[in-house]
């Protein structure tokens, strides 16, 4: 069993079943944004009139209100994501053993949350402005880069004096914080084509003033430039550069960046079907994800064996991991 309960004592939490309960935060994290994208592709958007109340007389949709029980059922996610958001805290107050980095991370989580649906009701109230659409999503994208160092950190053990051992050169270092940058741009131009197209939530909506052409030629361009970004960054860790771990974060985020960007060419040259621009939204949380997963893995903690009182002033030699040859 993960979890302890003892009598007059608080509960107890091993350090994997914590790292369970991050991921599964995270996840449901990443199902409330395709969700929320299903509200906007079905036309649902301003399925409730009012916010948090489905109806003024009302916290649920009306039988039969299909946009509204839409609406609805997003809300009641938007709930159960938050009540993992809290398992996260609470999992991390009970881990044994506690770690206050973990609990400070945990604890950014119900704040995205909390914001969000702060947004989403001013999403409601500006019937669907595309700026407040795009703000939604973009608090979205925190909240997974929240959950997913803390996540990531769940899964390591700290080094007793914090060190961490390098796995890269610092020029790669360098190039992969140019690959956040990249992948920011690529996901912001690419609200901004969702902004301007024609899946707005409901007909009441406006549109951003641009053309959908244009600006996905914009978006298109940031997407060549962050893919041809990942490709040096690969060729960098293949030649020695990085650690075969590192490169395998590489690969991965090549991937599922080449998957998202034939969705979305597919869907402009298909007349972006409602469909396609879901399994699109999802793609650019899993690019978000991919990116940020290769960030975090440039490093790990620096582990050394102890072998007498003297050893312990200065790290023993560990096995290091040779970049550069």
């Amino acid at each position: 069993m993960g979890i302890r309960f003892a009598p007059g004592h608080r509960p107890t939490i091993t350090p994997r079943a914590y790292r369970a309960i991050t991921l599964a935060t995270l996840a449901s994290l990443v199902f409330i944004m395709v969700t929320g994208a299903a509200v906007r592709l079905t036309g649902s958007g301003l399925g409730c009139s009012t916010w948090p109340a489905c109806e003024s007389d009302s916290f649920f949709a009306r039988t039969g209100d299909t946009p509204g029980m839409i609406e609805d059922g997003n809300r009641l996610v938007t709930g159960l994501v938050g009540l993992f958001t809290i398992a996260a805290v609470l999992g991390a107050h009970w881990r044994s053993p506690r770690r206050d980095d973990l609990f400070r991370w945990a604890l950014g989580l119900p704040v995205w949350v909390l914001a969000n649906a702060l947004v989403g009701a001013l999403v409601v109230v500006l019937d669907l402005s595309p700026v407040s659409v795009i703000a939604h999503f973009l608090l979205s994208l925190g909240a997974l880069w929240n959950a997913l160092v803390l996540h990531h950190k769940a899964g390591e053990t700290p080094s007793p004096d914090g060190r961490r051992r390098e796995l890269a050169l610092p020029v790669v270092r360098r190039a992969c914080d140019l690959l956040l940058v990249a992948a920011g741009l690529a996901l912001v131009t690419g609200t901004i084509v969702t902004g301007s197209g024609p899946h707005a939530g409901d007909t009441r909506a406006d549109r951003l003033p641009f053309v959908v052409g244009e600006v996905a030629r914009v978006h298109g361009i940031a997407v060549i430039l962050f893919g041809s970004l990942t490709l040096i960054v690969w060729w960098m860790a293949r030649s020695g550069d990085a650690a075969p771990s590192v490169e395998a974060r590489v690969r991965l985020l090549f991937l599922v960046l080449a998957a998202q960007a034939a969705v979305g060419y597919t869907q402009y040259f298909t007349g972006v079907p409602a469909w396609l621009v879901g399994i699109h939204i999802l793609g650019a949380a899993s690019v978000w994800l991919a990116v940020l997963w290769l960030r975090l893995g440039l490093s790990e903690p620096l582990i050394y064996p102890v072998t007498s009182p003297s050893a312990a002033a200065e790290p023993a030699a560990t096995p290091g991991v040779v970049i550069g040859g």
